[in-house]
């Protein structure tokens, strides 16, 4: 079941599947809802990455630490490690309060506050699962009311300044094992789980739930394995979808 698309959006960048072992797809079909799992970039926010966002802001790039990251040949801490080495403010790390006030300006996606309430009203759970900045999650799960938040993060020293250690909360390329991870601690069955992601790195994501939702995707990869397809960047639309499997 997927709805219609006008345009085919090619990936031309390395697939990183073929460097992690295939995701074990044993998930039953979907039953009813009980947890509603959230990308945050380009999902619950409208950027597509919290990383890249403060690169533009430095005037940086990371794309050399991307293809090594896709090719397996980096880990996820190395990845944020180097992120953070190039985020200099008068030649020194920047503080996380300076972090923070940068990230202040992204927006929520239309929509999200409608979801999450709806969702609330009729006891559903949420869950933010996301590579991307935990001080954004943070920020995103208190505004809109989200119950649970995993996401990555970069230490600081004494003084508040990243250290450039990394808190490697979800591994971007498996967020499969995030979802199974929930399904344990929460108690919550996998295939009453509904996953909603716009990228690649979802695709692990969308194989250990229940049912998934590309939003506003990336490209056509991320359509092809998703159970359904919203091109619209509005969340509200999830809830016609999601609804036929309320409790």
């Amino acid at each position: 079941m997927r709805s219609f698309r006008m345009n085919k959006k090619i990936c031309n960048f390395y697939c990183y599947r073929k460097t992690r072992p295939k995701t074990e797809v044993d998930v039953k079909k979907m039953d009813k809802l009980e947890l509603v799992v959230f990308d945050m970039d380009g999902v619950l926010t409208d950027v597509l990455s919290s990383w890249k966002y403060i690169h533009d802001y430095f005037h940086t790039s990371n794309e050399k630490s991307v293809d090594l990251y896709v090719k397996g040949k980096i880990d996820d801490k190395e990845f944020i490690r180097r992120d953070a080495e190039l985020w200099k403010i008068d030649g020194k790390p920047m503080k996380e309060d300076q972090l923070k006030e940068i990230l202040e300006d992204v927006q929520i996606m239309k929509g999200a506050k409608d979801t999450i309430s709806f969702l609330k009203k009729n006891k559903i759970k949420t869950a933010i699962v996301s590579a991307g900045l935990d001080i954004l999650a943070n920020r995103i799960a208190n505004e809109l009311g989200i119950d649970f938040v995993y996401a990555n993060g970069i230490k600081t020293d004494e003084q508040g300044y990243l250290n450039g250690d990394g808190i490697v909360g979800v591994k971007l390329r498996f967020k499969d094992e995030t979802i199974k991870e929930i399904s344990k601690e929460k108690n919550i069955k996998q295939n009453r789980i509904v996953s909603i992601g716009n990228s690649c790195f979802d695709i692990p994501m969308f194989e250990a739930s229940g049912f998934g939702i590309a939003f506003n995707p990336d490209d056509d990869c991320v359509c092809d394995c998703a159970d359904f397809v919203i091109n619209k960047k509005d969340l509200t639309e999830i809830l016609p979808i999601i609804s036929r499997y309320l409790i």
